[in-house]
């Protein structure tokens, strides 16, 4: 006689518990995936070299901005305004060398859970690369980080505003 039979309805209401129960268990023991490792938004050493080449500028990061140097020759440090986002302050330093971005440096971002470290540690490299290649704050925003990148782009805006560009 076949287990699943309509005289035996005990034992379909066991064997279906079994496997809710046994489904439940698989799916609880799949272990989540561990976030990637947060890169940094820049490299200490592109900093202090940027930093070391500006003449005159502010180490401190000022909503201001701060900049040294002259707008078509020499190396200039612009810090750009902080930007209030809805997931926290974004704020950008911007190097400029003979009227040409060197460097962009995201100084502040948000920083207040996993998800937010997750976000910046690709969002931050991709909105770098994107200003570094288009010389200016005319850059697309990353999929999955507007609010960043929104910040980024404003942030950078003032920046670069600040330096004369």
């Amino acid at each position: 006689m076949h287990a699943l039979k309509k005289n035996r309805p005990l034992r379909r209401v066991t064997l279906a518990a079994a496997g809710t129960v046994t489904g439940v268990v698989l799916l609880l023991s799949l272990k989540p995936h561990t976030p990637p490792a947060v890169a940094q938004a820049s490299s200490p050493s592109g900093q202090s070299q940027s930093q070391s080449q500006s003449s005159g500028s502010s180490p401190g990061g000022s909503a201001g901005g701060s900049s040294g140097g002259t707008k078509s020759t020499g190396t200039r440090t612009v810090t750009g305004d902080t930007v209030q986002t809805r997931w926290g302050p974004v704020q950008v330093r911007v190097t400029v060398r003979n009227g040409v971005i060197t460097e962009v440096t995201a100084v502040a971002c948000p920083q207040e859970n996993p998800k937010d470290l997750e976000i910046n540690s690709y969002a931050i490299p991709q909105l770098r690369r994107e200003a570094l290649a288009a010389q200016s704050a005319q850059i697309d925003s990353v999929s999955g980080a507007t609010y960043t990148s929104d910040g980024y782009r404003q942030s950078l805006q003032s920046a670069l505003d600040s330096a004369g560009l």
